[in-house]
């Protein structure tokens, strides 16, 4: 009886699912979000911001897209959708598909059976801070709160910058910046503007949509007055947790439920605040705390926010590590393939500096890593098909996997896998005071043999936050075949190599998965080869000869290059110390009234002759009584 009710449930859902249509042509389009600058960004049918994508759990969601951007290629990524068994339809560049060239079309095509917050962007070459990036709300009306609420607000946070990515990169990874640091956004924007309004009634229960699309920087979260109930953190609901400061890393999603005051003579102030750990310098330009306001009466004053913390680190955020999704699914099993991954930054012999896992910094192969997959038969389970400067990890089906990830940089990083959620079952330090702790000392790594009890419950996500000198440990189970990427969400990071392949039970791949006509003709188009090895070898798979590969590493000691820079800028010096002692030794010499003998300068001033300055400039008699004493 139980079997019939499930499958009639299963079958009225199917009946009520739909298609989802948008034709989107990309273009340029001008845009001025923070009153500051007009810019080109990427719009979509001539308009910006984009469009939000909304869908219902078990729709069917179809993209066609025009790339009319004129000089750039693209791609769209969704970020949080599984994509069970349309591996294909994900969205990376060199990944899954090939970049998609001006002038090309190419549709996603896939059915959404999940729920809850995610959005999209394009994942090629750099190119969401453009623009390219936008909310994708999946509606559930058999979510245990949709009941809870009258109203919801979906909030998207994002960093901003004047100037296009492509030029900021060039600045990035670059010979003058050998210490990678990242470049500074100009804004903060709120919804892609600033100082709105979500006008509110009184005694009123809201959802609201948190989702940060920035490129770089997280944002700290919190509305005065107010204290609001977690419910969801990227697409899996959890068990209602109050809070009042929430820390949103970028590509992150919190849904909250806020319940009104019973008043309407005050607007509250929502806060936001830039994470300036993460920043190497403040322009005083730059504004790092953002006032938008819950209105509850458009004639009242709309304040600005008075902070209270001095810096990021006074405030004091909820520490998603502590939530129980609402499933109560169960920590899993004991791991079958123990992955384990160290962060650095580094320079190489061109002297960028570069972002690491172990000793590899993300090298984009020449084929990309699916279309490997499905072109490689039998060796498809050999991780050398996919190029030695990829990171690549090859899965069985079913796999308990468990990856560690050890942070040897003092910066954080916020972590996400393409098509799952993972289980986070240990980090430290944690969210709080004591989220900078580590950086007292050397980096502290997980030991498999003294860690604290994993949950029993644990919290799931898609997007985690590796701590400063800290370490994180994530399981999942491999039972979506598909090629995953897996990296670092700040843009500059993955754009210098902090990203890693997770090929997941590539037999089932090829038994499986076809790639559209549409996509193989992108790779025609765009001159992207769409078989054989890292390397595009066809004929001997295990052969990587020509494949893309990182820059050398630097050599111990100085190159002969720089033993000659050394040696002439210590010539410089030299000649330049004793051009300051020749000077300084020279008279500075004056005339003075008193005769024809000139004086030396360098004499203390109470020696100078009266009514003569320092610099030779006279005094007139009657005002020399008048001028205190002064010693040099």
């Amino acid at each position: 009886m139980r079997f019939a009710v499930s499958t009639l449930l299963l079958l009225a859902s199917s009946c009520l699912a739909k298609t989802v249509t948008y034709d989107w042509n990309v273009t340029w389009v001008t845009a001025n979000p923070d009153g500051l600058a007009d810019r080109q960004v990427v719009g979509i049918n001539g308009k910006w911001p984009l469009p939000v994508v909304e869908v219902d759990r078990g729709d069917r969601l179809v993209v066609n897209m025009y790339n009319g951007l004129g000089d750039k290629n693209t791609s769209i990524h969704w970020h949080g959708m599984y994509q069970n068994g349309t591996n294909y339809m994900d969205g990376p560049s060199m990944v899954t598909q090939c970049p998609v060239p001006p002038g090309a079309s190419i549709t996603y095509n896939f059915t959404v059976n999940q729920n809850g917050t995610y959005w999209y962007h394009c994942h090629t070459d750099s190119c969401y801070p453009d623009g390219y990036r936008q909310a994708l709300i999946v509606h559930d009306t058999d979510s245990f709160f949709h009941d809870d609420y009258e109203e919801e607000f979906t909030i998207t946070l994002s960093d901003w910058y004047h100037h296009m990515t492509e030029g900021l990169k060039e600045q990035f990874l670059s010979l003058y910046n050998p210490t990678g640091a990242e470049p500074i956004p100009d804004a903060f924007l709120f919804n892609d503007t600033m100082n709105s309004s979500l006008p509110v009634k009184p005694n009123t229960t809201y959802l609201l949509r948190l989702i940060n699309t920035g490129a770089f920087v997280a944002q700290y979260f919190y509305i005065e007055g107010h204290s609001f109930k977690i419910v969801e953190v990227d697409g899996v609901y959890t068990e209602p947790t109050e809070a009042d400061i929430l820390y949103i890393a970028i590509a992150q999603r919190y849904s909250i439920l806020l319940t009104t005051k019973n008043e309407t003579d005050t607007n509250y102030a929502i806060v936001t605040v830039a994470d300036s750990d993460l920043l190497d310098t403040i322009p005083e330009t730059l504004q790092l705390n953002n006032t938008n306001w819950l209105e509850y009466n458009k004639a009242a004053p709309h304040n600005k926010a008075v902070i209270q913390a001095q810096t990021s680190d006074d405030l004091d955020p909820f520490d998603d590590f502590t939530l129980i999704p609402h499933d109560r699914m169960p920590l899993l099993p004991e791991p079958d393939v123990v992955v384990n991954l160290t962060v650095y930054m580094n320079n190489l012999i061109n002297g960028f500096n570069y972002a690491f896992f172990n000793n590899i910094t993300y090298t984009r192969p020449k084929v990309p890593s699916l279309f490997s997959v499905l072109s490689s038969g039998d060796l498809s389970t050999n991780p050398m098909v996919y190029g030695t400067n990829t990171n690549p990890f090859v899965f069985e089906h079913n796999d308990v996997v468990q990856v560690i990830i050890n942070n040897g940089d003092t910066g954080s990083h916020p972590f996400h896998l393409h098509g799952h959620n993972f289980q986070v079952i240990n980090r430290a330090p944690g969210y709080g005071p004591n989220f900078n702790s580590y950086l007292n000392g050397d980096p502290v790594p997980y030991d498999p043999s003294n860690h604290t009890a994993f949950p029993k419950t644990p919290i799931r996500r898609d997007t985690v936050v590796l701590p400063p000198q800290g370490y994180m440990v994530l399981r999942f189970v491999a039972d979506n075949p598909g090629v995953w990427f897996f990296h670092c969400h700040i843009d500059w990071h993955l754009s210098s190599g902090l990203a890693s392949v997770f090929i997941e039970a590539p037999t089932q791949m090829q038994e499986r998965l076809t790639i559209p006509a549409d996509h193989l003709e992108v790779c025609r188009l765009s001159g992207v080869p769409f078989e054989g090895n890292a390397a595009a070898n066809t004929k001997d798979l295990l052969d990587l000869t020509g494949q893309n590969v990182q820059p050398g590493p630097l050599p111990s000691g100085f190159t002969a290059r720089g033993i000659v820079a050394l040696v002439f800028s210590c010539i410089s010096a030299v000649l330049g110390m004793i051009a300051i002692f020749v000077y300084g030794m020279s008279d500075i010499k004056f005339k003075n009234q008193y005769g024809a003998a000139e004086a030396d300068a360098s004499q203390p001033m109470d020696e100078l002759p009266a009514g003569v300055t320092a610099t030779g400039a006279e005094v007139a008699p009657e005002t020399i009584a008048e001028q205190p004493s002064k010693t040099s």
